[in-house]
């Protein structure tokens, strides 16, 4: 059973629980010797409730939310300084740092 609102058709899901069989990353190393880690998490997953898929399968939703590591052949990054550490780049002025 579906039912029509203004956003168009809707279907009843029944949240469903999930359980990560092995590992959620999958690497790949690319041409620059960089390797890209793609780490996968499964937010929503749902089962149709009155539906099914034409062939008569149980019809999911599946929410997954998808982020992307990369990691240079060098192995250097740059990130913002804290705000408490001096700087240590060469000043003009010569003066003390305060």
């Amino acid at each position: 059973m579906s039912i029509l609102t203004e956003g168009g058709e809707q279907i009843k899901y029944k949240l469903l629980g999930s359980k990560l069989v092995g590992s959620d990353v999958v690497c790949f190393k690319l041409e620059d010797e960089t390797l890209v880690k793609v780490h996968v998490d499964m937010v929503r997953v749902g089962v149709a409730v009155d539906a099914k898929t034409p062939d008569g399968q149980p019809l999911y939703n599946i929410t997954v939310q998808p982020r992307l590591e990369f990691i240079p052949k060098d192995k250097i990054f740059y990130a913002p300084k804290p705000p408490n550490i001096p700087s240590t780049s060469p000043r003009k002025d010569k003066g003390p740092v305060v």
